[in-house]
């Protein structure tokens, strides 16, 4: 029933435009591959290409497809073009989708309450610690939590790995390791299978793949410690949570934003 939450994904490829002068006219093409226009984009811009889709494009901007969407006059996600020059970086005068301001929470001495630790961010919630709803530096330094209770089986190397993968049971609680805004929650994106990006501030996005349900929808405010899925193995050949941590759509290492477990 939760899984209603999650964003519907709709399939449909990237459109391929490009044919070389051998297309008949039937649209079979004769001779070599389709050419593909690879002239640099200036700074702020990016050029499709073949396998793309605009979820993908967002993430490794670090932006929120629907923004992207809107600055390139794109009602369809799904319908983006081979060779298309797009913006991801707002344009002058305008902004990405604004971040909530975290609540001031009262009583300091309640942190730590219900026993909630770095390995269990779930057992309290945020509000139990006033560092859970502290909003994150932009550009700066991000504190997080862990996201889920388990072993980790896989660190972040940036080539086979752009992340952390975290063991578990299927179902096992997968919660926000901060405050910020759901930008992603859906299963559009090849290889991560149910999966919830949130946007902390202008810099860093965090990402959670591979879930059996999701919680949340997008365009949810949410707090640290947060329930946002249930961990599964969509796309995955186990049950884990994939964890990624970037910083302007670059992948880094999340153990250098993560407390000791």
């Amino acid at each position: 029933m939760l899984a209603a939450c999650a964003s519907r994904q709709v399939g449909a490829p990237v459109v391929d435009r490009t044919m070389t002068p051998g297309t008949s006219v039937s649209g079979s093409v004769v001779g070599a591959a389709p050419v593909v226009d690879d002239t640099p984009v200036p700074p702020g811009f990016y050029r499709v290409k073949p396998g793309d889709r605009l979820y993908r494009i967002a993430l490794e901007n670090g932006q929120n497809y629907r923004d992207i969407a809107r600055w390139n006059n794109i009602a369809n996600p799904d319908q983006i073009e081979v060779g298309q020059v797009l913006r991801v970086k707002p344009p002058a005068g305008d902004t990405a989708t604004p971040l909530p301001q975290a609540a001031p929470v009262a009583g300091a001495a309640a942190s730590g309450a219900n026993g909630a630790t770095a390995n269990n961010p779930a057992a309290a919630p945020a509000q139990a610690n006033p560092a859970a709803s502290a909003p994150a530096a932009s550009g700066g330094a991000l504190s997080l939590g862990w996201p889920a209770r388990g072993s980790v089986v896989g660190t972040f190397n940036d080539s086979t790995n752009k992340g952390l993968n975290i063991s578990g049971s299927a179902g096992d609680p997968v919660v926000a390791a901060g405050a910020g805004k759901v930008v992603y929650s859906g299963a559009g994106l090849r290889g991560y299978g149910n999966l919830v990006i949130i946007k902390h501030d202008g810099t860093f996005l965090t990402a959670y793949a591979h879930n059996r349900t999701l919680l949340v929808k997008e365009g949810d405010s949410v707090t640290r410690g947060q329930k946002i899925a249930e961990m599964g193995d969509s796309d995955a050949s186990r049950v884990m949570l994939h964890f990624e941590v970037r910083r302007d759509g670059k992948p880094v290492d999340p153990m250098k934003y993560l407390p000791p477990q």
